[in-house]
């Protein structure tokens, strides 16, 4: 059975999922402290315990349904859509949004990826690096 999608964008996919050993999974659940940004019915967003810049958030869906930005994008638009929105509108809460900031999405082991359930970050707060250079 496929889902809805309605004008707004939003379907009618699953909410929540969890996957047992997935670390957001865990720190959606409650099992695992965090610091919590926003949250909204179907987007958890919470400060990155290892931050790459001043301000570093983690903005991920409740559901562990896709594990990537492909998969999201592909699976339910309408959730990836309402993720990236939920992403700018972290930054603009965190007063980023006049001096810029970064969306990233990492995609796969050569990408950096380490969790498996898709995840947006949001970096800014001071000048950020040149994007995309080789690691050593």
């Amino acid at each position: 059975m496929g889902q809805t999608i309605t004008a707004s964008g939003e379907s009618d996919a699953p909410d929540t999922t969890f996957e047992p050993g997935c670390i957001f999974c865990s720190i959606i659940a409650g099992k695992i402290p965090s610091a919590l940004v926003r949250e909204t019915e179907r987007i958890f967003a919470f400060r990155d315990i290892a931050p790459q810049a001043p301000t570093h958030v983690l903005v991920i869906p409740k559901t562990h349904a896709y594990a990537n930005a492909e998969q999201i994008a592909a699976g339910d638009p309408g959730l990836a859509a309402e993720l990236l929105r939920e992403a700018a509108a972290v930054a603009a809460a965190e007063g980023l949004a006049e001096d810029g900031y970064r969306i990233v999405f990492n995609t796969g082991d050569h990408a950096g990826q380490t969790v498996y359930h898709v995840h947006a970050h949001v970096l800014g707060g001071d000048p950020l690096g040149r994007f995309g250079t080789p690691a050593e």
